[in-house]
């Protein structure tokens, strides 16, 4: 049976028809962007509390998965500081600090996301993912970075890593700072100004891996870990067995609420780098297809012994720009980190954390942009707020409680605004036929003796139909009071759904009118909202001639008692 296009994964129709001329420029991209992940995979493992193999364990089933799965040509998907960050901070937390534990937990946390992505993805969610918008995400990531160099500090400075609250590591970590080690100090500090330097000086060259390898070249030739500086140790070379993992129950909900919480930081950046790579191919049905890829990588990932994974925008960027055009790019990075993890994983022992540490804080440093936040405050303070809420909650609550505590801002500022409808007396147009236009913004405009249009500027819905439809009655009784008789035309044309208790509101307005002398048409009512009003009564109460495709059908029919004009 022939599968129909449609079904089939976007990248799985392009490796189908695969053309060899695009060959050169993928395998370049994918060499030069594992030679960026590799290493960068190393430092979030140890962001995440775990083994640094863990982070190499990650890297291959994400990207072959994501391979098949995906929407975008160049997007590169794996450890990310984000996800690393979170997953850590939820993890130390399960674990008790048991690292055994913490390193199935990852895995956990990685299977749980995928479950709730590819689930999401099946049901159509991709909207929800709209609710994390661009300055929840630039707060928390924000929020993130300062966490992940906080703690980064004690093993570039040769430091016990303090605990608790950021307040009391940051307390502990002044109170200590002359206690640092000098050499492990000077390797760090060292190795930040090469990566620094030498991305502002030739920002293609993967500095991260020379950094790397001139670490272990470094502690081999000047003995560091005998002079005491902290090395990564042993790492297990091989590849890993697939297996899912096991939680106790009285972790279970834990890891479900951080798988949840995983999925939504880790598609969120994924969203961000698809459509800031691949406008061209973004279209509605995208974000459902990023949930179900994205969820394949984090299952792949967890199921292999890996850690949760995102859309990374750095190594995207970093894809595009070496020439990538298919997700080859990313089966040959996978290809490259399989090898790595069969060959040359012993090279590793060597290797300083201090620059492990330097690695890491050099991929996050440019996440964060306060031009971002400027410009929040420029354009529209509710954006400045959400993105400071998002900042603040993690670094005061920790990444999971902040990112909750954005969210649930986030969602009550959409609330808020959806309450916040303007209600507008409207009247005719003279230099257009047939249009209106609010009197607030040209007093000037025609108005009708007997009758008054108003029109409420967002939709009714359960939550402001009580205030919306109070301002109609005062509106209409003020012109009562002034005119003597009145006939209120109401336009619901920004009302594109109905519910039972705004059926309810509506039902008394008209009741309460007629009761005063007031007739009430309405006009412009669409067809979901038609079908409900029916259905609760609200039409019948109206009766014939009642219910107008325009405004000026409505008010004609006003003026002339009901009785003539086109009914809806």
């Amino acid at each position: 049976m022939r599968v129909p296009p449609s079904v089939v994964p976007e990248n799985l129709r392009t490796l189908r028809h695969y053309q060899r001329r695009h060959l050169s420029g993928d395998v370049l991209a994918g060499l030069l962007v594992a030679a960026l992940a590799v290493p960068q995979s190393l430092g979030y493992a140890a962001v995440a509390g775990v083994p640094v193999q863990v982070g190499l364990y990650t890297l291959p089933p994400a990207l072959l998965a994501y391979a098949f799965f995906g929407s975008s040509r160049v997007l590169f998907v794996g450890p990310v500081s984000t996800v690393s960050v979170l997953s850590g901070s939820i993890v130390r937390v399960l674990s008790g600090g048991d690292p055994a534990l913490a390193v199935g937990l990852t895995s956990a946390l990685a299977v749980v996301a995928g479950v709730v992505l590819v689930a999401a993805g099946l049901m159509r969610l991709g909207w929800v993912a709209q609710f994390l918008s661009e300055p929840i995400v630039t707060g928390f990531v924000a929020g993130l970075v300062v966490l992940i160099v906080v703690g980064e500090v004690p093993a570039l400075a040769g430091l016990p890593s303090p605990t608790g609250s950021l307040p009391e590591r940051l307390l502990i970590l002044l109170r200590s700072i002359v206690d640092f080690d000098a050499l492990t100090l000077s390797v760090g500090a060292g190795a930040l100004v090469v990566l620094f330097a030498g991305q502002r000086l030739a920002p293609r060259v993967p500095w991260s891996l020379l950094v790397l390898v001139g670490g272990v070249l470094l502690a081999a030739q000047a003995d560091l870990a005998g002079r005491g500086v902290s090395v990564v140790g042993v790492v297990p070379s091989g590849l890993p067995v697939p297996a899912l993992p096991t939680v106790d129950l009285h972790v279970i909900g834990g890891v479900v609420t951080g798988g949840l919480a995983i999925a939504a930081v880790g598609i969120a950046e994924g969203l961000a780098a698809v459509r800031l790579f691949s406008a061209e191919e973004v279209d509605v049905r995208t974000d459902d297809r990023e949930l179900v890829a994205h969820g394949a990588a984090d299952l792949a990932s967890g199921l292999f012994g890996g850690m949760g994974v995102g859309g990374s925008l750095s190594k995207t960027a970093a894809n595009a720009r070496a020439g990538a055009w298919t997700q080859v790019s990313g089966i040959t990075a996978a290809v490259v980190t399989l090898a790595f993890l069969v060959a040359a994983t012993g090279l590793l022992a060597d290797l300083p954390r201090t620059v492990l540490s330097a690695i890491v804080v050099h991929a996050v440093w440019g996440l964060v942009r306060p031009s971002a936040f400027r410009r929040y405050s420029r354009l529209r303070r509710n954006d400045f707020v959400a993105a400071v809420v998002a900042l603040v909650g993690v670094l005061a609550f920790g990444p999971l409680n902040g990112l909750l505590v954005a969210v649930a801002q986030s969602i009550l500022g959409l609330v808020y605004r959806s309450v916040q409808v303007r209600v507008d007396e409207m009247g005719r147009v003279d230099t257009e036929k047939a249009a209106w236009g609010s009197l607030t913004s040209d007093p000037t405009r025609r108005t009708y003796a007997g009758v008054i249009v108003i029109r409420p500027d967002g939709p009714l819905f359960w939550a402001n139909a009580s205030t919306v439809l109070a301002e109609v009655e005062r509106m209409t009784l003020a012109r009562l009071a002034r005119d003597g008789g009145t006939t209120l035309v109401l336009d619901l044309e920004a009302t594109n759904q109905m519910d039972s208790t705004t059926c309810d509101r509506l039902g008394h307005l008209v009741r309460m009118l007629r009761r005063r002398g007031v007739d009430v048409h309405l006009v412009r009512v669409l067809a979901a909202v038609r079908r409900v009003l029916r259905r609760a009564g609200v039409l019948d109460e109206l009766g014939p001639q009642h219910l107008w495709h325009s405004i000026a059908a409505g008010v004609k029919a006003a003026r002339d008692g009901g009785n003539e004009g086109e009914a809806a």
